[in-house]
């Protein structure tokens, strides 16, 4: 059979996952290596084809083409079980061949991309193109050989690539030809170290194969959930461990930058930092399912991170706790299918959202009720955030979706508000938490009251988006979720039937509010967007706690076709193209899916029914 070629720049979603949670790499359908930061996640990137071209960065390993003829994409791929490993096949006229892709979690040694090319049956030819771009595909590196090994270097960073075959090197690309029979496997082996250090040492690729597939199999071993969808519940929570940073505890939003959220336009934003609140939803989602030692590592990060100032927010930090992003426009990268500017940096950084101290507490409540330690410093912590809240939450906020339209009375960040309050009040009431309960509770009826009076719409019998707004917004979905109201409280189920009928024309995929075309939308930003899947995930919570539980099920489903064939979901989904949009994977995407299946399995044994079927 011979493969199919590959006609145009891969999708979004045509991509794998592979990293050592430290960075990572996405790997395309015709065996490239498109995305890669070295040594961490928001580094500059290595491999930055992914945003251009080829020449801006790209590892191509796979079945051999003519000169110039479009690289052909894989018959199969999956991942090795309940792993990050990724095996890519190809069936050619000669034979079949399949290439494992993985980064070995580090164990004190250099970061790795290790491939290791496998003959299936017959004879293939094959053929390796590195072409390493330094700065997000800027930099040409001097590429010498040295010892055997081959070395691309360039200003701090250096590659030393590993491999038995002979290679040969133009234009700063080092190509390699050569034969695989069945049976046989090569190895190639990509280890980044600092330019001034030596040289790091050879990996064993069978070896580093066996510990990382060992060290996932192993991590799965603590999954306690043992509802439907077992497979996709899986392979999102390795997603989320994926996201994390081993060394600090901190949790990317994603591995990617300026991924697009329309085609061509401007939404295009770099997600590798430690968003607060992308941070404590992605805990939630492993402490539900099992994962205690996540949680207390991101709580040293959150102590660490905040010092002894807690008052001094910000919404998002790098890895290290540094508050530093300077958004900035890389004017020599063309963007993925045009999509401009490509932006490195976050703006937002100094942005006010007041939901975010809730998020945080009503995490650290979650990682307490299952299990981790009790702490005097996080206690500390909780008070000093709720008095942030105590102090700021009359004021205007850009929202949590980052708005550049200027700041509003939104809704979500003052039930968000009142969730801080809730839940340190139920914290003093359970004995952990020592402050004045009176005081408390009297902070949280007073955001009770405003919310309910300024940010409801009796005639529509839903609240808004913000104070005085006739707009919606998918964030109330949450509603429910937080026991602001009751879930059976009328205001909450219309609430959450018109942001369906509103924000989800098919009844499906939920956008988060509404854009004004090819306008400045009411965002401040030109164009508009796709279906943002988290916020379709928070749809099938809201059926299901408000008695609606058969029809949350129907769409569970119904989303979880939207996924990859690799179990991977993107930021949103464009519904007329069918296909995915912004950066990939998307922690809030795959921890929406594990938070909806826990749900739905809890409601459905509560219910002592029977599953739906598949």
């Amino acid at each position: 059979m011979t493969p199919q070629l590959k006609s145009a720049r891969p999708l979004i979603e045509d991509h794998a996952l592979i990293g050592d949670m430290q960075t990572a790499a996405l790997v395309a359908r015709d065996g490239s290596i498109n995305w890669l930061c070295l040594p961490r996640f928001d580094s500059a990137a290595t491999f930055a084809g992914l945003l251009g071209t080829d020449k801006h960065g790209s590892w191509r390993i796979g079945p051999a083409t003519p000169a110039g003829a479009p690289a052909p994409c894989a018959d199969r791929r999956r991942y090795r079980g309940e792993t990050l490993v990724v095996e890519t096949e190809w069936d050619t006229a000669t034979g079949a061949v399949r290439v494992l892709d993985f980064m070995p979690p580090r164990e004190g040694h250099a970061p790795q991309v290790i491939r290791i090319v496998e003959g299936v049956s017959g004879t293939v030819e094959m053929q390796s193109r590195l072409s390493p771009r330094f700065g997000y595909g800027k930099r040409l590196p001097w590429i010498h050989d040295t010892g055997g090994r081959t070395a691309a270097v360039s200003g701090p960073d250096a590659l030393w690539l590993d491999t038995s075959v002979p290679g040969t090197k133009k234009d700063a690309i080092v190509h390699h030809a050569f034969t695989v029979r069945a049976g046989e496997c090569v190895a190639f082996t990509l280890s980044w170290q600092p330019s001034h250090a030596p040289a790091p040492e050879a990996p064993d690729a069978e070896l580093a194969l066996a510990l990382t597939t060992s060290f996932w199999e192993e991590w799965v071993e603590h999954l306690v959930y043992d509802g439907p969808r077992h497979e996709a519940v899986t392979r999102s929570l390795i997603t989320l461990k994926a996201l994390t940073h081993a060394p600090t505890g901190g949790i990317v939003a994603a591995p990617t930058a300026s991924l697009p959220e329309e085609l061509g336009g401007v939404r295009n934003w770099d997600y590798r930092y430690v968003w607060l609140r992308d941070a404590a939803a992605t805990l939630s989602a492993l402490v539900r399912n099992g994962y205690i030692d996540e949680a207390v590592s991101w709580r040293q990060w959150l102590l660490r991170t905040f010092g002894g100032d807690p008052q001094n927010l910000q919404i998002m930090y790098r890895l290290d706790g540094r508050r530093d992003m300077p958004e900035r426009e890389l004017g020599w990268l063309p963007g993925y299918e045009g999509s401009r500017p490509v932006r490195v940096g976050n703006e937002a950084v100094d942005q006010l959202q007041l939901d975010v101290p809730g998020e945080v507490i009503e995490t650290l409540a979650l990682a307490h009720a299952h299990g981790v330690a009790r702490c005097e410093s996080t206690e500390g912590l909780i008070l000093k955030l709720v008095d942030y809240v105590r102090e700021h939450w009359r004021k205007p906020d850009d929202g949590i979706w980052e708005v550049r339209g200027g700041r509003r009375h939104f809704t979500h960040s003052k039930i968000m508000c009142w969730v801080a309050a809730d839940r340190v009040v139920r914290l003093v009431e359970q004995g952990v938490l020592d402050a004045d309960l009176r005081e408390l509770v009297s902070l949280r009826d007073e955001i009770h009251a405003e919310v309910c009076e300024r940010a409801y719409d009796a005639t529509r019998n839903t609240f808004t988006q913000a104070y005085g707004s006739t707009e919606l917004d998918a964030s109330l979905l949450l509603l429910p979720h937080t026991g602001f109201l009751p879930a059976d409280d009328p205001r909450v189920v219309g609430t959450v039937d018109a942001v369906r009928r509103e924000l989800a024309p098919d009844g499906v995929l939920v956008h988060r509010y509404q854009t004004d075309g090819p306008n400045v939308g009411r965002d401040g930003l030109p164009g508009g967007e796709g279906a943002f899947v988290l916020c379709s995930f928070w749809l099938v919570d809201a059926l299901a706690l408000t008695g609606r539980l058969t029809e949350a099920e129907r769409l569970f489903e119904q989303l979880l076709s939207l996924r990859s064939d690799l179990g991977l979901l993107a930021e949103e989904y464009d519904p007329v193209a069918r296909r995915q949009l912004g950066n990939f994977p998307q922690a809030y995407s795959m921890l929406g899916l594990a938070n909806s299946a826990v749900l739905l399995s809890d409601l459905r044994k509560a219910a002592a029914v029977p599953v739906m079927a598949a």
